[in-house]
């Protein structure tokens, strides 16, 4: 009998060296003058203001930490063996958290546990999360591959994302500047982001008895295509509406909502302060095609769709009048589409919808 080795036990130390080989360049490619180099590390480095900075970036920092999953989405990676752009979901679902305290990106981790090596499939789940990490420009700091046989199936895999990022303690977007008469903006989402997808499954492939293959209609795309359209990530997008607001006489942003599980209602309601009331009027924006696709296939109410998923607006945005219009202004000109979707007024907290 000769003698047991990890590998046998479902470890293959030299597919999983093959797997690391292959990260540090993708890491790299996410790195800011911030970063600092520590080959070899046990963990990642990473300064608040870059080498050779004569001013203090931040004069009273605060950090604001995240971490989030993307669902059952993975399972319709598996379904259409895409694998490159759940990554992205990752850290968006992190990062635009984060946004929501008028934070700065500054660097990511990612957790990545799978049932057997792979080192293909760790690639293009990392090259994913480099993605999303450029997209918010920030690094790519570290992260963990953990192998664990007998907790996941061969194929099965399962991902975690931690974002950092800081702010100034008197710019802080808490909703505490929320205020009756503020008006309410709602950014664009770019289809489903990761939310609602236990739902989502079950309607297309066992109600429907569709595949990844077939074609949606309304969409002008496959399912699969549909289903796994990337997570917007609104970092650019906030920053360059704080600094355009900044650099006026208008109010700063008043609150930020990132709509995830639970819909607008279930979002704004946690930014909004005591004795404001939010109204939404769901008739301000058009709902997109893959939303009243999903409705049809499944003959969901209209209550349940709203509440399970964020039927278009990914992000909103409260602030005075005069700086509500002036961010729909700057957005315009974009590939980035926002509508005033509504208002604060006086009242027990909470938000109404009309239409």
């Amino acid at each position: 009998m000769s003698p047991l080795s990890y590998k046998d036990a479902g470890v293959d130390l030299d597919l999983y060296a093959q797997a690391m080989e292959r990260l540090p360049g993708l890491m790299r490619q996410t790195h800011t003058p911030r970063v600092m180099d520590l080959a070899g590390g046990f963990a990642g480095l990473f300064r608040l203001f870059g080498e050779g900075e004569s001013a203090r970036r931040y004069q009273d920092p605060v950090l604001v930490s995240g971490t989030d999953g993307v669902g059952t989405k993975i399972k319709v990676a598996h379904a259409a063996g895409v694998f490159e752009t759940i990554g992205i979901d990752l850290v968006g679902m992190c990062v635009n958290d984060c946004l929501c305290l008028g934070a700065e990106p500054l660097f990511f981790l990612d957790y990545l546990a799978l049932g057997k090596d792979n080192p293909v499939l760790v690639e293009k789940l990392v090259q994913g999360v480099t993605t999303g990490c450029r997209h918010a420009n920030m690094a790519l700091l570290g992260g963990e591959t953990a192998i664990m046989p007998d907790v996941y199936d061969a194929d099965a895999f399962d991902l975690a994302g931690f974002c950092v990022g800081v702010v100034e303690r008197n710019e802080l977007i808490d909703g505490s500047a929320i205020q009756p008469g503020d008006e309410i903006v709602g950014i664009a989402s770019s289809g489903f982001h990761s939310n609602g997808y236990s739902l989502l499954r079950k309607v297309v492939f066992e109600h429907a008895g569709l595949t990844v293959d077939d074609q949606v209609a309304e969409t002008g795309k496959t399912v699969g295509a549909t289903l796994l359209e990337p997570t917007q990530i609104y970092a650019s997008t906030i920053a360059s509406i704080r600094d355009d607001l900044a650099n006026s006489d208008l109010s700063p942003i008043a609150g930020l909502a990132h709509i995830t599980g639970g819909g607008i209602a279930e979002n704004v309601v946690r930014i909004l302060p005591e004795g404001c009331r939010a109204s939404i009027d769901r008739r301000s924006w058009s709902v997109p095609a893959e939303f009243q696709w999903i409705d049809t296939l499944g003959d969901i109410s209209r209550d349940e769709m709203f509440r399970v998923f964020n039927m278009g607006i990914g992000m909103v945005v409260v602030a005075r009048p005069a700086s509500a219009q002036r961010i729909l202004e700057q957005l315009q000109p974009t590939d980035i589409s926002a509508w005033s979707i509504g208002s604060v007024d006086s009242g027990e907290a909470g938000v109404d919808y009309a239409g």
